[in-house]
């Protein structure tokens, strides 16, 4: 080993280590407010949903929630980990929060790899050292809530897409690797769906991405082609499930119909109001099928009546999407925004500048921008908020720690992973 990598790992440990004791003692700290305050969670609403899940599947009662019961309200892979938690520690939030803190350092680790294979060691490192001081990272982190674990399958995602392209460029590779490599690719696409049921429609965008972006065709096109189909089996059982418990398949949830008219509702704002739901009592006269049904058909009918509307809403959730810190207001002290804004302005500031000098490599730059533009897109039509925003920002921010190399290090462009344009 060189003494300049003897260094990157020193530096690499430090900055795990800054991560993890950054992580474990903010949630040691939330856990004693929360208990002096007499709350069991910060963001209450999903986290308690996702909790109650969990104890429902490690006590082996039926997977549903609410009275009446919903069986398809909620994507099983969160609960599932916090089911796994509970059933090694027991139901104590504590033990559960410092489990998530772990797999939040984990994500500040796959950063680093994913910085040091689209750049260099060092792009790696300064994409890690932003997020093991990230204050929404730090402070997510321990929220029960499914974003932290959403991220880890996100990254290993976007680290399997990277070395997919690069096998799909590589005139050595043969196409039995490259397939192998997009089953890989699409089953971590499925175990993100399980966890986050609006990241189903990236594996076809990312597939017609490729088709555009890499060569050879056929490859590109056969690879899209195994993405698609191994996220679809690997939803295939869950899709089972709800057919059997409802009658109906689907590979995701039927919530989508009360969370899209919650963004569109009369009187939104961008933010989330669902008193809707138990003010219209649909549930106590349909399934949860027809209740789904019967939202998605009058929130095209409110996008249809006044488009003029939805798209001025739009902006106002682009807003609070981009937004320097949290939206909801207990986040609104000014000692807390001033930390914020002085952390996410350069950081965004930097990202936008890294993608301009690396705006030659396309393929990177979807890996790297297109989850939290992805996400930006989606909740211009559903609610909208900073949480949504944050698994997308963990390889966003590779593209941040290039514009910091430019500037500080004059890096120019990176070395050229994948031969994008050439045949």
């Amino acid at each position: 080993m060189t003494e300049s990598q003897v260094i990157h790992r020193r530096w690499l440990i430090a900055i795990l280590l800054t991560a993890l004791v950054l992580r474990v003692g903010g949630v040691v700290l939330l856990q004693q407010r929360l208990d002096a305050n007499g709350q069991q969670f910060l963001i209450a609403g999903d986290a308690e949903g996702y909790w109650l899940l969990g104890q429902k599947i490690v006590e082996g009662e039926d997977y549903a929630i609410h009275t009446p019961p919903r069986y398809v309200h909620r994507m099983p892979g969160f609960p599932l980990l916090l089911a796994s938690i509970m059933a090694v520690f027991g139901q104590q939030f504590l033990p559960a929060r410092i489990v998530l803190a772990l797999i939040a350092t984990f994500a500040c680790l796959l950063v680093y790899w994913l910085g040091k294979r689209i750049g260099t060691e060092r792009t790696g490192l300064i994409a890690a050292a932003i997020v093991a001081v990230s204050p929404t990272f730090v402070g997510f982190s321990g929220l029960i809530l499914s974003e932290t674990a959403f991220s880890v399958a996100l990254l290993l995602a976007s680290l399997a897409c990277e070395r997919l392209g690069r096998l799909i460029s590589s005139a050595t590779s043969t196409l039995f690797a490259v397939l192998q490599q997009a089953l890989w690719v699409g089953i971590a696409f499925g175990i993100g769906v399980y966890l986050k049921p609006s990241w189903i429609l990236a594996a076809p965008l990312l597939g017609g991405a490729m088709i555009l972006l890499l060569r050879p065709k056929v490859r590109t096109f056969a690879s899209a082609a195994m993405i698609l189909f191994a996220m679809l089996m690997t939803l295939v059982p869950w899709g089972i499930r709800n057919e059997r418990v409802s009658g109906h398949f689907t590979l995701t949830t039927f919530w989508m119909g009360p969370s899209l008219y919650d963004g569109v509702q009369p009187g939104a704002n961008g933010e989330s109001d669902m008193r809707f739901f138990d003010d219209d009592g649909l549930t106590q006269e349909m399934t949860e099928y027809e209740v789904d049904q019967e939202y998605r058909k009058r929130s095209r009918e409110l996008i249809l009546a006044d488009p003029l509307r939805i798209a001025h809403l739009s902006w106002l959730k682009f807003v609070r999407y981009w937004n320097l810190w949290p939206n909801a207001d207990q986040f609104q002290s000014w000692s807390l925004k001033s930390l914020l804004g002085l952390f996410y302005l350069p950081v965004l500031t930097f990202s936008v500048y890294g993608a301009w000098v690396h705006r030659g490599q396309y393929w990177s730059m979807v890996i790297c921008l297109g989850p939290v533009l992805y996400f930006m897109l989606i909740h211009l039509v559903f609610v909208s908020s900073l949480r949504y925003r944050l698994p997308g920002e963990y390889p966003m921010l590779v593209m941040t720690a290039l514009g910091i190399e430019a500037v500080l290090f004059r890096a120019g462009q990176s070395r050229p992973k994948l031969e994008n344009n050439s045949d």
